[in-house]
């Protein structure tokens, strides 16, 4: 092909030359572009990669203090005692009264008086209710004339008897006669006492009338009011009286335990006996075992036990469900620590040990003998007065420090590397802020190939 000659050569060449100038007059926009993004590249590596180092440093001494600030654990601990442990056997119960009875009127007729406030407190022999007594005291009178005629009749046949045993002695009559009148004096006696007795029946029903408490105790609901005509077979009687003082409780304990109770009970001991509300937090009454049943229940393997209790602030109500801790023994001067504090895991049964000096803890195995729901007994590992932790066990490894509750937390100490002016960051914050070269700010620090930096405005 043949070249462009003259003009065609001279725009071509101009053509040529202005795009390599535009070109060389775009690149320094370029290179300003790329050097900012080296930058902020550079700035995210340093806030990324050294702050995790310094954390990484601080966990490789997690018990010590950083920046002032202590690392202890914060727990909760006690001090190992020694005391006496109750021997308790837990039960559920219901309060039973030693007594209930139902009051019901022994004769029948109309009720014409009651005598009782529902709820009252009644003496033993107080009076309930009253029937109508008029029927009975005629019947009573009938049967005093009845007696009399026949007490008259005896008198008159005794006096034949002893004429008649004259003249037997006489031979003035047979002695037939005699034996007839022996014979009429003897039923004319019995007939005097039948008498009698119908007397005594017509007084009993005449007392009858009135209804009496048969036990000192708190009246129930009246079931009948004045006015109605009363029965002897009437199934709700007139008032259940209730014994609230002293009052029993009834429970059922395993047959395991049914031996121990059963020796201390006959040896003359008195087992206390103190019961709880349906939570367990309040504490109602104490009081003594009475007996326990003459057999055990083969469908639950348990046996029955009454205590009694004095009620005298009437605190037990009938048919109350309580909760009973039973105790058949005392563990002497044992050593005690909280239930808290004893753990299980690996190396058996132990707990935290916190030394007073220096405040670490290690792990203590020990042995433990009888416990209840606050304290266990420790039979080796531990000595009294050592102090155990009780609370924030779950967070603790070998030798951590630890903090307890009303230790002062220590005063901070000075940063190592103190800013020497007010307002300037540490030596340390400046060095990792200056580029490893030691130049300037990066918008004014000499390029790699020795030239100016790209704000200058020359090719690198």
């Amino acid at each position: 092909m043949l070249s462009p000659t003259g003009p065609q050569q001279h725009e071509a060449t101009t053509a040529a030359g202005g795009a390599q100038g535009s070109g060389k007059r775009r690149r320094p926009w370029l290179v300003r572009i790329v050097w900012l993004l080296v930058l902020a590249a550079a700035t995210a590596a340093v806030v990324v990669f050294l702050r995790p180092a310094e954390n990484a440093q601080t966990a490789q001494r997690p018990f010590g203090p950083r920046s002032g600030q202590p690392a202890a654990m914060p727990v909760g601990a006690a001090a190992v005692t020694r005391a006496d442990i109750p021997v308790t056997v837990q039960a559920l119960g219901t309060v039973t009264p030693l007594a209930t009875v139902t009051a019901r009127t022994r004769v029948a007729g109309q009720i014409t008086r009651i005598a009782f406030s529902e709820g009252q407190q009644v003496e033993k022999g107080a009076l309930v209710a009253e029937v109508d007594p008029r029927p009975y005291q005629l019947a009573l009178d009938q049967s005093r004339g009845q007696l009399a005629r026949d007490e008259a009749e005896l008198k008159s046949a005794l006096t034949d008897l002893a004429r008649y045993q004259s003249l037997v002695r006489q031979n003035a009559i047979a002695r037939q006669q005699l034996d007839t009148q022996t014979a009429t004096v003897s039923q004319l006696q019995a007939t005097v006492q039948a008498s009698a007795a119908a007397v005594r029946t017509a007084e009993l029903n005449l007392e009858y009338t009135r209804t009496t408490a048969p036990i000192a105790g708190r009246a129930g609901l009246r079931q009948i009011d004045e006015g109605n005509y009363a029965q002897t077979g009437d199934t709700n009687g007139l008032v259940t009286i209730t014994q609230m003082a002293p009052i029993s409780v009834l429970f059922s304990v395993p047959e395991d335990q049914v031996t121990a109770i059963n020796r201390r009970l006959t040896s003359g001991e008195t087992l206390p006996v103190t019961l709880y509300d349906r939570n367990r937090v309040n504490k109602l009454a104490e009081g003594r075992l009475a007996t326990l049943d003459n057999l055990i229940d083969t469908t639950t393997g348990t046996v029955r036990l009454r205590a009694v209790f004095d009620n005298a602030d009437k605190a037990l109500f009938p048919n109350q469900f309580v909760n009973v801790e039973l105790r058949i023994d005392t563990v002497r001067d044992a050593v005690v620590i909280p239930a808290s504090a004893r753990l299980s895991g690996a190396p058996g049964t132990y707990a935290w040990l916190i030394d007073k000096d220096s405040k670490t803890v290690s792990i203590r195995p020990i042995t433990t003998g009888y416990s209840t729901s606050d304290v266990v007994a420790v039979q080796e590992g531990l000595q009294p007065g050592d102090l155990v932790v009780t609370d924030g066990s779950d967070r603790l490894r070998e030798g951590m420090q630890v903090s307890l509750p009303g230790d002062r937390p220590p005063a901070p100490a000075a940063s190592p590397a103190a800013p020497a002016a007010a307002g300037q960051p540490p030596r340390e914050s400046r060095q990792r802020r200056t580029p490893a070269n030691g130049g300037n700010n990066p918008a004014g620090r000499a390029s790699p190939a020795g030239g100016a930096s790209p704000a200058g405005g020359a090719s690198p």
